[in-house]
């Protein structure tokens, strides 16, 4: 068969809100690609998706979903608590892997993974740090390579889940789904910080309380935090994290540079629709994440097929997954402890 008409073959497991939505764009709108089985606990949701994606296999346990000969790919968009598992899994049956992030909850588990990764250097693995296949942050980055802002030296980042969603988050939290609002939220914008600034994390600070939602502090969570951290090179990062943003999704990215800045996301529009009323001038915002993210969320998938049919290995690799851990648990610990905490190191032979 020509690459032109190589299709590959993928399972898909987790099919929550995400997940439903990854399964639409595997069946539906990444070329050269099939979504031959969905895999869930809930067999109401594998039902659904068989139906209305045209899915030929549906499972609710993932190994017998792995024992499919007709797969050439995983796709994992369960909860975080089990991506590590089934990484691991998923490789050492023979198939690429694409893990929604984080990599995992735990720094152990993350390196055993990278080192499980490292084992199939034949296989595919890529990570789900999708802001960075967004077109706005892919374009900063191309600024920054090209020395439009001189040196980066510090990073400030807002990531604010939109209040209407929290229901539905305390639920999730309530099953340890989570890992907590740095690992389940704030990782973004710790990857993006370690991708802007091309250092890596050497201290850290983190603050938080939940307000409104109170009963997050039974379940030692935050409804929102700040960290402070120090990267090499005396560069700096400022991250805020909130599951409380009344008026939407915000997020909103400033790198500041020796020769000057760039900001993405100031204003969380939805659109380029100004209404005007009685109540004034409106913009509406953006309400979540899958609205903000479409196109990324597309893009991130099209290049791991790409990836899979041209022999090729993605830029965002599971080191970028393992650093990423390591510095969402270092704040995790500097919330929990209230003391600074200064970020594990981790061995070049390890990565």
């Amino acid at each position: 068969m020509q690459l032109n008409d190589r299709r590959i073959s993928v399972g898909l497991v987790g099919l929550g809100r995400l997940g439903r939505h990854h399964a639409e764009n595997l069946a539906f709108r990444i070329p050269h690609c099939t979504l031959t089985a969905v895999c869930s606990v809930k067999e109401e949701e594998v039902t659904a998706a068989k139906r209305e994606l045209g899915v030929p296999y549906g499972y609710t346990e993932y190994e017998e979903m792995l024992k499919n000969k007709e797969l050439d790919a995983i796709f994992i968009a369960s909860p975080s608590g089990f991506h590590c598992k089934q990484i691991e899994q998923a490789l050492a049956a023979g198939f690429h892997v694409f893990s929604e992030k984080p990599l995992g909850l735990y720094i152990e588990e993350a390196l055993q993974v990278q080192e499980v990764v490292q084992r199939h250097s034949d296989q595919v693995f890529m990570l789900g740090f999708m802001r960075r296949y967004d077109r706005s942050y892919a374009y900063a980055k191309r600024q920054i390579e090209a020395g439009s802002i001189g040196e980066p030296v510090l990073v400030r980042c807002y990531g604010l889940d939109p209040a209407q969603a929290m229901p539905s988050f305390l639920q999730f939290a309530k099953n340890n789904y989570s890992g907590g609002l740095f690992l389940d939220m704030a990782i973004h914008d710790l990857d993006l910080a370690r991708w802007y600034l091309g250092a890596e994390a050497q201290a850290v600070w983190a603050i938080g309380g939940s307000h409104r939602y109170p009963e997050l502090d039974q379940l030692q969570d935050a409804e929102t935090g700040a960290a402070l951290v120090q990267f090499e090179g005396k560069k700096m990062g400022i991250f805020v994290a909130g599951r409380n943003c009344v008026h939407g999704y915000h997020i909103e990215t400033e790198i500041i540079g020796t020769h000057g800045s760039l900001r993405i996301g100031t204003n969380p529009e939805k659109n380029q629709v100004t209404l005007m009323d009685e109540r004034g001038v409106i913009r509406e915002c953006t309400n979540g994440f899958l609205e903000r993210f479409e196109q990324a969320y597309l893009d991130e998938v099209i290049e791991f097929i790409r990836c899979i049919r041209e022999n090729r290995k993605p830029e965002v690799t599971v080191d970028d997954g393992v650093y990423s851990t390591i510095l969402g648990y270092a704040c995790k610990q500097s919330f929990e402890t209230g003391q600074l905490v200064t970020v594990q190191s981790v061995s070049p032979a390890k990565v």
